[in-house]
């Protein structure tokens, strides 16, 4: 592999030796990701060739592409000049393009320019922040083929099951917030005639808002235009396992802000991430990702008083009730169940209902409807249309899993109804598995109680209501809870004393725009995806007594 001088990227072979009708990459330094892929007949985007890279067999780019930081409205290398591969989760060797390895010099320079331009946009009158979040709104949305296409090959979540939804939520949370932007305001108490007595919602300042490669967009989507409706700037950090559909967000989002408004920055979170968590110039850190580091943000945080929000672990229970297991409801109850679960995000969800408690009287039968369903499954290439499960985002969290569902395997009188590391794909090299279901699990053991942040399922079988709360609260998490029952007391009884933020009674699907959404315990700190959980993250109150005569 050579440099090529007169270009950003590297050359990855001799474009005279690829066989005809193989895509060629040229890349010019005009701006992030401005390569284009140069074919037999016509030129084709980033876009196109990721997925001609990813789905032609015999396409090879010439060329990987560099995509640059976004600092004070500029596209811009580390200081440093290092670079690092963001590698394809569902191509093993395939390499998308490189990001620069941010110092704590790029973090620096990050929060100066959003320093810098935070009292001009705090200023301005809500309307104009508005306008700007729509118009953002409409360009992603007309853009949301491509975001859709990146995050598959970017995170390795299938394109139709999950990528495409996603990049819609990332349109949705833009347009929500810039719908309520006039929303951040304080109240009159009423005094006597003698007082005007207020309150002002204001802006905290700079906002650190520290990514996971998850769902990168649909975080970025909760963090960025709440807090930049309420008057905040932003310095985003991506996940540096997926940082690709967060450059290109930002790439279609700044055309409409001001320079300094928006930076995003790329590197490692042990360094660059740091520098952001301990700047004393960021006024609050909003963090998505495990318990363990979480943890650790709230401690840094905690020792400059800095505000701070949380959105970590979970291990959430799946409650099915013997009525939602019936031969009329027993279909639909598996199939949201198999929602809740996760499995086409590849179980990489912190959401994930991976503790299934069924009753004792329907245990069996459901099992084995639910087991055939998720068994029904394709997983594959995350940018095959027809894939529903794509692939583990790298070989550290692809052997992760397989070390939990080995453990799960040897404990004693365990059952594996359904195995996915028996699946074997035709033609597919990168970090797959096939959905694992266990059941005969006790609630104590290893792969009951920790996250396994892989798609796997341990299902236990209860007789009491009460029972399994307790075991449903047996858990230092609490993110999310599914109930399925058609017994209105037994539903919201159950759902009243699950200690999670967030319950959802016969359906699994995703956070809805507008709810809050957090975790209780373990699982976090404040509330997002709302106006108010907007209003307690990214604002603070000021109190303003006058005397008038």
């Amino acid at each position: 592999m050579t440099e090529c001088p007169d270009k950003v990227g590297f050359i990855l072979d001799d474009a005279s030796t690829l066989p005809t009708g193989t895509a060629r990459l040229e890349l010019t330094t005009s701006g992030p990701g401005s390569g284009r892929i140069i074919g037999p007949e016509t030129g084709a985007t980033m876009e196109e060739y990721v997925a001609t890279t990813l789905t032609t067999p015999d396409a090879n780019a010439t060329v990987i592409p560099d995509q640059p930081m976004l600092i004070g409205g500029e596209w811009v290398p580390a200081l440093d000049g290092s670079w690092s591969e963001v590698a394809s989760p569902g191509r093993r060797g395939t390499v998308l393009a490189r990001v620069p390895v941010g110092g704590v010099a790029d973090a620096d320079r990050a929060v100066a320019a959003a320093r810098a331009a935070f009292p001009a946009w705090a200023a301005l009158h809500f309307k104009d922040r508005q306008k700007i979040l729509l118009k953002i709104a409409d360009a992603l949305e007309e853009r949301a083929e491509e975001l859709a296409l990146l995050t598959a090959a970017d995170t390795g979540n299938a394109l139709r099951t999950q990528a495409r939804p996603e990049s819609q939520t990332l349109v949705n949370l833009f347009r929500y917030f810039g719908g309520v932007a006039g929303e951040f305001k304080g109240t009159v108490l009423p005094a006597g005639d003698d007082q005007l007595q207020y309150t002002r919602r204001e802006p905290l300042g700079v906002v650190a808002g520290i990514l996971p490669w998850n769902s990168p967009l649909m975080i970025a989507g909760m963090k960025t235009p709440a807090s930049l409706a309420a008057g905040n700037t932003l310095v985003l950090k991506t996940a540096q396992e997926a940082p690709l559909t967060i450059l290109k967000m930002a790439e279609i989002a700044s055309e409409f802000l001001p320079p300094g408004v928006l930076n995003v920055v790329t590197g490692k979170g042990s360094v660059i991430g740091e520098a952001l968590l301990v700047h004393p110039d960021v006024d609050k850190v909003s963090f998505t990702g495990s318990t363990g580091v979480g943890m650790h943000v709230a401690e840094e945080a905690g020792k400059r008083l800095a505000h701070v929000s949380l959105e970590l672990g979970g291990k959430s229970p799946n409650i099915v009730f013997a009525d939602a297991a019936t031969p009329e409801n027993i279909q639909a109850t598996a199939d949201g169940v198999l929602t809740a679960m996760r499995f086409t995000r590849q179980g990489q969800s912190c959401t994930a209902g991976s503790r299934l408690f069924v009753h004792a009287d329907v245990y069996d039968e459901f099992l084995a409807v639910l087991v055939e369903k998720v068994r029904g499954l394709k997983v594959g290439d995350p940018l095959d249309e027809d894939t529903d499960m794509g692939s583990i985002i790298n070989q550290k969290q692809y052997e992760s899993v397989l070390g939990y569902i080995n453990d799960g395997k040897a404990q004693p009188g365990v059952s594996v109804p359904l195995d996915g590391t028996e699946f074997s794909g035709e033609g597919l090299d990168g970090y797959y598995t096939g959905p694992t279901i266990f059941a005969g699990v006790d609630n104590t053991w290893r792969i009951a109680q920790e996250e396994i942040f892989g798609p796997v399922l341990v299902a236990i079988p209860w007789t009491d209501r009460d029972e399994v709360i307790k075991m449903a609260n047996d858990s230092h998490y609490g993110l999310g809870a599914y109930i399925w029952s058609n017994n209105l007391t037994d539903a919201l009884d159950t759902a009243h004393r699950i200690e999670s933020g967030w319950i959802q009674v016969n359906q699994g699907g995703g956070q809805v725009i507008g709810q809050s959404y957090g975790g209780y315990k373990t699982s976090g700190i404040g509330r997002e995806f709302s106006i108010e959980g907007a209003l307690e993250s990214f604002t603070q109150i000021k109190q303003i007594n006058v005397k008038i005569k």
